[in-house]
Order: structure tokens, then sequence, then C-alpha cells
């Protein structure tokens, strides 16, 4: 009976990550399709300060003093300035980068307490880096000619191999991964997620047919390798933090760092390969 019920449990979380993550795809396309680029540069804002928010909160419940206010404020003028400025540079996105660092000691400075100075400053600006500026390249793939399919291609190749690494992993896991980091997660997971990657990267042909096969298995590689470790990332970070999800905004899925956690870094690694090889320009 028991075992009946782990079961019926599991089919449950199951379905509402798969809910989620549609409903999370449907925002998103309503936001390329329907409106403009500012209201999907919006909603690309409110994603970065939930996760600064929810990483900012992680990091205090370790005792950390970081400066959480103005590191959210930072983290959205980051893709504010590439949404009004946006250059295949990084100029702008190291400017600001740089002022939020100045910033961080000239506030130290007030304070009376300076021994976990070093440690606070680090940790704030790591985490503008590491959700604001990796999440800010969703901007700049959306404002590339074709953007929006180039969005759909990130998101569906990316969560897709998320689902196929659970199920897979669920079905047939014996090996674990990094028990240390991620008890959960099994060799068997990993690679199933990494080929469902490939899978979907290759059936984006249909539309991004002007795109070769070759581009699009590469891409498929690059996002199944990086949207793991993105994974594995966020639950090192939560590991430290001693605590197994990051917030409880989505149902069965954790916060909202859950949710972006495999696109932060997905999304940069398959920017760098589109405009290395000027994908955007396929006719």
């Amino acid at each position: 009976m028991i075992k009946k019920e782990s079961g019926d449990l599991e089919i449950s979380n199951t379905i509402k990550r798969t809910l989620s993550i549609i409903l999370l795809l449907l925002v998103v396309l309503l936001s390329i399709f329907v409106f403009d680029d500012l209201v999907f540069s919006l909603l690309i804002m409110l994603f970065i300060s939930l996760g600064l928010n929810e990483f900012f909160n992680l990091i205090r419940s370790k005792g950390i003093d970081v400066y959480k206010k103005l590191g959210i404020l930072i983290g959205l003028i980051i893709p504010l300035s590439i949404f009004l400025r946006f250059k295949p540079t990084e100029e702008w996105t190291l400017l600001f980068i740089l002022v939020a660092f100045i910033t961080f000691f000239v506030l130290q400075f007030a304070k009376k307490d300076h021994t976990d100075a070093i440690l606070g400053i680090s940790t704030t600006v790591f985490g503008v880096i590491y959700i604001s500026w990796l999440g800010s390249y969703f901007i700049k793939i959306k404002l590339l000619p074709n953007g929006g399919l180039f969005i759909i291609f990130i998101l569906l190749t990316t969560k897709m191999a998320d689902v196929g690494a659970y199920l897979i992993g669920k079905k047939f896991g014996r090996h674990k991964l990094l028990v240390r980091i991620s008890p959960k997660k099994s060799i068997e997971g990993a690679i199933g997620g990494f080929l469902t990657s490939i899978i979907f990267s290759l059936l984006s042909k249909f539309y991004l047919s002007d795109i070769s096969l070759c581009h699009l298995f590469i891409l498929g590689i690059l996002v199944g390798i990086s949207s793991q470790l993105g994974d594995l990332s966020e639950s090192l970070i939560k590991r430290s933090c001693n605590v197994k999800d990051s917030g409880r905004f989505i149902p069965a899925q954790g916060g909202v760092l859950d949710l972006i956690d495999s696109l932060l870094f997905s999304a940069p690694v398959a920017y760098l390969y589109i405009m290395a090889y000027k994908l955007y320009m396929v006719p």
C-alpha cells in the first residue's frame, strides 16, 4: 500500500513538473509572438529578479551578509542596458558589473564589522554574474534576427533534456552521478538527458529549416552538456546552503532558480555558437 502511494506521488510530481514546464513555454511563446521585445525583456528581468532574491536568501541562510537590494538592482540594470543598447560586445555589461563591484566596496566602508567583507562582496557579485549576466543572454538572443525561434530552440532542447534526464533516471537509474552534490541524479539519467537534447535539437529542423543538421547536432551536444552542468551547479549551491529547493515558486519544481538553472548555462553557450558561425544570418 505504501509503495503504491509512493508511486502515485511520483506520477503526480511528474505531471506537475511537466505542466509547469508547459506553462513556462506558453508564457514565453506569448511574449515572443504576441508582444514585442520589451515585454519579453521585462519577463526575463522578472525571472532574474526572482532568481536573485532566492539566491540571496539562500546565502543569508548561511549567515553571510550580502547586499541583497543593491545586488537585485544591479542585476536588473544589466539586462535593461542590454535591451536599450544592444551590441555584440560585452562593454555595457562589464561596465555595470564594475560599477557594482566598486559600489559594494564603498558601502562596506560604512560598516563597523569588516570581518567577512570579502565574503559578502564577492558572493553578491557572484550572484549578479551567475543569474543576471548569464540570464541576460536570452535578451541578446531575442534581439538577433530570428531570435524568437532560437529562444524556442533553447527552451525546448534544454527543458526536454531536463525531463528526459528525470524520467530515464527514475526508470533506469542505477549508478549515482555525483552523490555529494545531487544524490538522486544518476549516470543513466544524465545520458538520457544528453540524448534527449540531441533528439529535440535535430527535430528543430522543422522550424529552423535553413540551419544544417550538422549545426543542430552540435548545438544539441553543447546544450545537452551545458544544461546538465547548470543543473549540477545549482545543486552544488543548494547543497552548500543545506536546502533541497531554492524556493516554492513552482509546484513539484521548487523555486525559480530550480526552473532556470540549466537555462543559465545553455543560453550563453548556444548564443556563442550561434554568433561564432553566424547562424542568425542563414537565409
